[in-house]
């Protein structure tokens, strides 16, 4: 297989070139922003090495949203803290 320059390929391949390259870096985009916002106890591992595996094409921003980020739970100060939302029986 031959290096072809821009010139030489279809318009198809083109436009697969430009339209991964876009999801490439809006990929990296939102993981590197995701990481800077979030904080440092919301995600397994280091930002420092988050942030350098997010530059990993594809594998390492789609890592990171799978496997980096912690899942945040929220709990309520009392049990019944949601009946005034839904209707139930609360004493």
């Amino acid at each position: 297989m031959t290096n072809k320059r821009w010139s030489e390929l279809s318009s198809g391949q083109r436009r697969g070139i430009v339209f991964s390259s876009v999801v490439q870096v809006a990929l990296l985009v939102a993981a590197l922003v995701d990481i800077w916002r979030r904080p440092g106890e919301e995600i397994r591992g280091t930002k420092r090495m988050w942030a350098l595996a997010a530059f990993v094409n594809f594998v390492g921003p789609i890592s990171y949203f799978a496997f980096g980020r912690r899942r945040v739970t929220t709990s309520f100060d009392k049990p019944h803290d949601l009946c005034e939302f839904s209707p139930c029986t609360c004493s």
